[in-house]
């Protein structure tokens, strides 16, 4: 029998515990680590400075004429797109609406930007802060509007408009006129139905999310003698006048008053009503009118946007389907051309 040496031994016993030992020692940590890790990536996201992320990620300044104050400000473009879209969207839309409205948003304004046609700006800015534009609002205004859920609301939108950064949408290699609304009447606009101008991506599509939307119907009540002040009509005993043709998406193209005629936006404009799609009747010394939808109708439905969101769509397919044959790419190119012919 051969004799086994003892040094041989306690080195293969010292070998074994300086292989296991550690082993057994990591593991509870390295499970405690694992399952961390997951929660640690949570809490790194819940604590990253957005804003901070979002001025770096700015790669030009939007000078903006805030009206109200009658002044221009300075903002650095991604948290001027942040203003618009916690001003443009409810904050409660899911994620990716409101990163197809983010990229909707950053195009307009770069759009605008390079535009030659600088209508209704003063003071030498580039786009202004109203509906004439986009809305835009700064920290104060949406900490007033948010109260409380200010901290939950802008780490929203901070985050989905800087998952989206430095993208636009282009058609032909050139930014589009990103046109946005809140909800349709089942359809979009064709753009040369409510424009001047026809865009081969403005084109009507499919909206059915819409029709779920809050108020999508709604009725108006207006005095007689108000409605034909206003259009400077007078209406017979019977009936209001006649809507005469409709546009594709069914929303009201003409009508006829006596022996006045009007475009349905001239009628939705003077009004005040909510879109063009409308039908009305005479309920003795009123004029009731039953309008479907919000807003213009050409381009993004915001409404239908976020339906498509919460189907589980994306925000690319979301852009892609209101705005017809674009692409996302990156605007670097589009503000250096800004920035020479400035």
């Amino acid at each position: 029998m051969k004799k086994v040496n003892p040094i041989m031994i306690v080195g293969g016993i010292l070998l074994i515990a300086i292989i296991i030992i550690p082993s057994i020692l990591v593991l509870p940590f390295a499970s405690g680590k694992t399952n961390s890790t997951t929660g640690g990536s949570a809490v790194l996201e819940e604590n990253k400075d957005w804003n901070k992320l979002l001025e770096e990620a700015s790669m030009i300044d939007v000078s903006v004429y805030r009206k109200e104050k009658d002044e221009v400000e300075t903002i650095p473009l991604e948290q001027y797109i942040v203003g618009v879209v916690a001003s443009e969207m409810p904050v409660e839309f899911d994620e990716e609406a409101l990163k197809a409205q983010a990229l909707a948003a950053r195009t307009y304004v770069i759009k605008q930007m390079m535009s030659d046609v600088q209508k209704g700006i003063l003071k030498g800015a580039d786009i202004n802060d109203t509906v004439e534009h986009q809305v835009y609002k700064d920290e104060e205004q949406l900490k007033e509007q948010w109260k409380g859920n200010y901290e939950k609301n802008i780490k929203k939108i901070r985050k989905a408009v800087y998952e989206t950064r430095g993208q636009i949408l282009v058609y032909e290699n050139e930014p589009i006129t990103a046109s946005y609304f809140s909800m349709s009447n089942g359809y979009t606009e064709n753009s040369d139905d409510y424009y001047s101008s026809a865009f081969p991506y403005l084109t009507s599509v499919e909206s059915p999310w819409d029709t779920e939307a809050p108020k999508f119907t709604v009725e108006t009540t207006i005095p007689v003698h108000v409605f034909e002040s206003t259009l400077g009509v007078k209406i017979d005993s019977k009936h209001v006048g006649e809507i005469v043709s409709r546009t594709e998406s069914n929303r009201v193209e003409k009508v006829r008053i006596g022996n006045k005629e009007f475009t349905g936006r001239e009628i939705r404009d003077k009004l005040g009503l909510r879109s063009t799609d409308f039908i009305w009747e005479l309920a003795g010394q009123n004029v009731v009118i039953t309008t479907k939808g919000y807003g213009h109708g050409v381009g993004m439905s915001q409404y239908g946007a976020n339906g498509m969101a919460k189907s589980g769509k994306t925000f690319d397919e979301i852009v892609k389907h209101y705005y017809q044959g674009v692409e996302i790419t990156d605007a670097t190119k589009y503000i250096e051309q800004y920035v020479v012919k400035k």
